[in-house]
């Protein structure tokens, strides 16, 4: 991270509960942003998630300012894990609702696994919704349906050995989308014990399609 970029945790809070964040200023200001959702809480998914701060790390250098969380239960966030569909949008929202009153611009909204259903679920906003981003979508329980819906520009990135996220259901998905593109890192799985470094520079490489550089 650059030394002029600012870092800063953050309390978000809700009517009764307070989620624990990290907002990073953009590059560039902060006309745009993402909001950035980790994995299952109850499998130990937190902000701090190598491939969460990988992603943060590839948006900063897109000139985006970028919000983690931590879901309620983890970490600093109050109240208890319980890691359903219901409590998993109200945390999404909070946060989604902190960095729109931040930013002026639009955000891309970005989920690794578990964080990438409820991605799915919050980016039917298109007035502030211009990106999707999906790390290793787990297909069984992705509404398919509702991201057909989405017109912006979609990215879905997954391991070849990925089990919850399969190539070839994914590429039968990504055929529908209006604007979709998958990506698939060799050798990896749903966890990424390796390929940080690759998804790290197609997600760079995706939200600068300026540049001649091939990915």
């Amino acid at each position: 991270m650059r030394r002029d970029q600012e870092e800063r945790a953050i309390c978000i809070d809700a009517e009764d509960f307070v989620l624990e964040g990290l907002f990073v200023r953009g590059l560039r200001g902060e006309d745009a942003g993402a909001i950035l959702a980790p994995p299952h809480p109850q499998f130990g998914g937190s902000m701090d998630s190598p491939v969460i701060s990988e992603l943060a790390y590839a948006i900063a250098k897109a000139g985006r300012a970028s919000l983690r969380f931590n879901w309620r239960g983890v970490g600093a966030s109050s109240g208890e894990v319980r890691g359903d569909t219901a409590q998993a949008d109200r945390d999404f929202e909070t946060a989604f609702t902190y960095l729109a009153e931040t930013i002026a611009g639009k955000i891309l909204c970005c989920g690794y696994s578990f964080g990438a259903l409820a991605a799915v679920r919050k980016m039917a906003l298109p007035e502030r919704v211009d990106k999707l981003l999906l790390v290793a979508p787990p297909v069984d329980t992705l509404d398919v349906a509702l991201l057909d819906t989405f017109f912006g520009e979609t990215l879905i990135v997954c391991g070849d050995r990925d089990l919850y996220a399969p190539v070839a259901k994914l590429e039968e998905i990504v055929q529908g989308l209006p604007h979709g593109r998958l990506e698939i890192i060799a050798e990896t799985d749903h966890f990424f014990m390796s390929g940080l470094a690759r998804l790290n520079r197609i997600v760079s490489m995706w939200l600068q399609p300026s540049s001649e550089e091939d990915i």
